[in-house]
């Protein structure tokens, strides 16, 4: 597993040095479907007609304090390649609940490490404070409920209660924005999930791709 995640952060799209248009980093829901070019990164680039980079890799935690994988790109925050981008879009927290110490049992206090229940203080906060610092617009995509019969399922009151405090910090932060992935993907449809019945299928990821598109040019065009 960890040689396979170490060969796709290898072939991740190289960041320009100095920024560029929309990148994206993250965990595998960003990056899954990405060797047929159909990842919620390439249906958004699509969309759009803009270049998308994505730096989304599977496994990464949030915060990883494994220096020798977060070199490889298994800690989220260290995807940022640096530069001046116009959006940067990511996600993450599962990893950090379902492989971490606390393994979807009883992760409160994980989730208050990333973000606090004042929704302003925790790992979270302060790294998207640093990238709106860039001048980058934000957004943050929250995770689909699952169809029941995949991985995760044990973690979704923690990942409900962290992602709920994601969207306080945005609704309370100038140039951070929150979108739920949940609103387009129907649990209930075995078709938008892919055969581990965790990540989207290039079904489920085109319909991400698009509400994630559709958001940004949105949000562009009430900026112009």
């Amino acid at each position: 597993m960890l040689f396979v995640g170490i060969g796709l952060a290898a072939c991740t799209d190289q960041a320009p040095k100095n920024g560029g248009d929309i990148l994206v980093i993250g965990d595998s829901v960003m990056a899954w479907n990405g060797s047929s070019d159909q990842a919620i990164p390439d249906v958004m680039g699509q969309a759009l007609g803009r270049q998308v980079i994505n730096k989304a890799v599977p496994g990464a935690l949030f915060d990883n304090d494994n220096a020798l994988f977060s070199a490889f790109g298994f800690d989220i925050q260290r995807q940022y390649p640096g530069g001046s981008w116009n959006w940067i879009v990511l996600n993450g927290g599962a990893n950090d609940l379902g492989f971490g110490d606390c393994k979807c049992q009883d992760c409160s206090a994980k989730v208050d490490g990333l973000i606090g229940a004042d929704a302003m203080s925790g790992a979270i906060p302060a790294f998207l404070t640093r990238l709106r610092a860039t001048g980058s617009q934000i957004l943050w995509m929250g995770y689909y409920k699952g169809n029941g019969k995949g991985s995760f399922e044990g973690c979704r009151d923690d990942l409900v209660r962290l992602e709920r405090r994601i969207s306080r910090f945005a609704a309370q932060t100038e140039g951070v924005m929150f979108l739920d992935s949940e609103d387009v993907i129907d649990s209930q449809d075995d078709t938008q999930f892919a055969g581990d019945n965790t990540h989207p299928s290039p079904k489920g990821a085109a319909l991400v791709g698009r509400y994630l598109a559709k958001a940004i040019s949105a949000r562009d065009a009430r900026s112009q």
